[in-house]
Order: C-alpha cells, then structure tokens, then sequence
C-alpha cells in the first residue's frame, strides 16, 4: 500500500486544489442584493423587445440540422484524405457512396424548400 501513497496524495492535492478556491471565494466574496440592471436579460447591449421564450421557425432548426450533417461530412472526409493512399480503391469507393448519399440528401432538402428562408 505504500507505493499507492504518492497517488492518494496527488489525488488530494487535485482535489483540495480544484475545491478550495471555490469554498474561499463564497466566504470571502461580498453578497449584496442583485441590482435592476443585474437581473436584466443581456443581449449584445440592446434592450430585449420579446420574451426571450419566443418560438422560432422550424426551418431554422432543420437548416441548423443540415450545417451539422454536411459538417460531419468533413470531420470523416479529414481522415480519409490522410489515409488515401493505404485505403486505396476500397476507401475512394466507401468515399464516394457516403458522398452520393449526402449529395442525394442535399439534393432532397433543397427540393423541398427547407433551404429557403420564408
């Protein structure tokens, strides 16, 4: 147990070092009431004009849906253009499926009016 000693110690120093300043700073910070302009929504500087629980167009969460399928396109086209070589026929044929498929599926939403802003 005693090779285990230097580890609980780090493990406590970790611990204590992450906690401490957390415990101090809610003694030691000053409490007073929260001010009118502290309880105000904060947008950019500009006073709010709607409740902040407005509702939004489902367009703008099925574009928001497509810049994340087309963006996770290109975290998997980074890797395969690294390894292109050692792939080699297999990897340009997997590519070109998950491609056409993506293509099919760009083609399909903008077909369907999901890229237009109404």
């Amino acid at each position: 147990m005693v090779a285990y000693l230097p580890i609980a110690v780090f493990l406590g120093v970790a611990i204590a070092f992450a906690i401490l300043p957390v415990v101090l700073g809610r003694l030691i910070r000053p409490t007073p009431p929260p001010s009118e302009g502290k309880l105000a929504p904060y947008e950019c500087g500009v006073e709010p004009t709607r409740d902040a629980h407005a509702r939004f167009s489902i367009r703008f969460y099925i574009v928001a849906m497509l810049f994340l399928v087309f963006d996770v396109e290109t975290v998997f086209m980074f890797p395969w253009a690294i390894r292109y070589r050692q792939l080699a026929l297999f990897g340009l044929i997997e590519m070109v499926i998950f491609l056409a498929i993506l293509i099919f599926g760009y083609i399909y939403a903008w077909k369907r009016g999901a890229l237009e802003w109404v």
